[in-house]
């Protein structure tokens, strides 16, 4: 990984653009600014030691297609256009991805409503995708159990953190620096200038872009302005398949999800390095960045319990919850999830694997912010929620919000 500042302390630093957050969005952000406006000087702060340590270096690898956006959303939009510029920016600098396709298989009769309505919305969304019957389905994946599917043969898979190092280089390389270990602290305003108060000293911009993911809206605090919703971490937990098992899965394997819910469900990914991973479930998590189930930020964790939307989200969707907590505690809970997907699946097949947290807003009345959310000010971009498919779409954001910043400048 290439080298980036990561000082004691610092002098006063100052550019036209401040970005907080060096995840694979405040990344980003940060090259395509750096494209469009070579003379507009940039620094990017990231509070860890390095970049990407978050939700884009726990991320699972996926090109996503774009199909399950309800068309016109923010999420549609920038995941299909974002997923062009992804490919095309891998081709360029040399990143291995592979377009391998994945399948959505209904197993019940059930799920049929929304599996047709997720076709509807990927032909909406100009996606490549076809309804496929048992006998097709078994073509595609011999080990799947389903009575009818869609094909997507245009979905992908990459690693994002080489998407980062990459970005990382080429920021550098338009002059613009990036500064780890600087955890913001408290940010003021002053005339024309914003102020970062940062554990390595004060940095100073005429505009913020906050793209601090896991804590976006205590960044967005910081600044003083309102906002109706909270981050609400939910963990994410996977398992790995054992290599003697892995023929079970030849590419991705999707369920079809809970429209009340923006989560995909247990599912099966092949890893562009090798290797076969299965999850993610998706458990309330006692801390922001609680990667184990013994992971406990007791200010945080007291924090989501006392958030009025939490606990309206609680109320209404607890036995799902319960339900969520079950499979995480107990591993043939979890299998039988899997094995309604792939039968031949075990629990012996399966290796703990690295966990996930998803950065999810959640408003006061309780509801799980489904789209992308970007709240704007004069001089200050929050980009608030962008949890998947944010990765896919994070060069295209990048784009957006940077010519968002471009009108400012006129």
């Amino acid at each position: 990984m290439l080298k980036t500042k990561s000082l004691d302390k610092i002098e006063m630093s100052k550019a036209s653009v401040v970005i907080v957050g060096g995840g694979i969005v405040g990344l980003a952000t940060a090259w395509q600014w750096g494209r469009s406006h070579p003379n507009e000087s940039l620094i990017l702060l990231e509070k860890e030691d390095s970049i990407a340590k978050h939700q884009t270096g726990h991320n699972s690898g996926v090109l996503h297609s774009g199909i399950y956006y309800k068309p016109g959303s923010m999420k549609a939009i920038n995941c299909r256009q974002g997923k062009k510029l992804m490919e095309k920016f891998c081709r360029d600098e040399e990143i291995t991805y592979e377009i391998c396709g994945k399948v959505i298989v209904a197993t019940r009769e059930e799920e049929m409503p929304a599996l047709e309505q997720i076709f509807s919305r990927g032909q909406a969304n100009g996606v490549n995708c076809e309804k496929i019957d048992q006998s097709r389905l078994k073509e595609l994946e011999p080990h799947v159990n389903g009575i009818s599917g869609i094909h997507v043969p245009e979905a992908g898979i990459v690693d994002y953190s080489e998407v980062c190092v990459k970005l990382q280089k080429k920021i550098q390389e338009q002059g613009n620096q990036i500064i780890c270990s600087a955890k913001v602290l408290n940010i003021h305003q002053s005339n024309s200038e914003i102020i970062l108060e940062t554990t390595i000293g004060e940095v100073r911009g005429n505009y913020l872009v906050n793209c601090a993911g896991l804590y976006s809206d205590k960044v967005m605090g910081l600044t003083s302005q309102k906002t109706e919703m909270q981050i609400v971490p939910f963990r994410g937990e996977y398992y790995y398949v054992k290599p003697e098992k892995e023929y079970l899965c030849k590419n991705l394997i999707y369920p079809v999800p809970d429209p009340a819910f923006p989560f995909l469900g247990v599912h099966f990914t092949r890893m562009i390095h090798g290797g076969l991973e299965c999850g993610p479930n998706a458990v309330l998590a006692f801390a922001r960045e609680g990667y184990k189930r013994s992971d406990l930020n007791f200010s945080e964790f007291l924090e989501t319990l006392k958030f009025t939307g939490f606990q309206k989200l609680a109320l209404k969707y607890w036995q799902m919850g319960m339900g969520e907590m079950w499979r995480s505690w107990y591993k043939p809970a979890f299998v039988k999830a899997l094995q309604r997907l792939v039968p031949e699946i075990t629990a012996e097949d399966l290796i703990v694997a690295p966990a996930g947290v998803r950065a999810q807003a959640v408003t006061k009345d309780g509801s799980l912010v489904d789209d992308f959310l970007i709240d704007e000010t004069e001089n200050i971009l929050n980009i608030c929620n962008a949890p998947s498919p944010a990765a896919t779409a994070s060069l295209n954001i990048g784009r957006l919000v940077s010519e968002k910043l471009a009108t400012r400048f006129v």
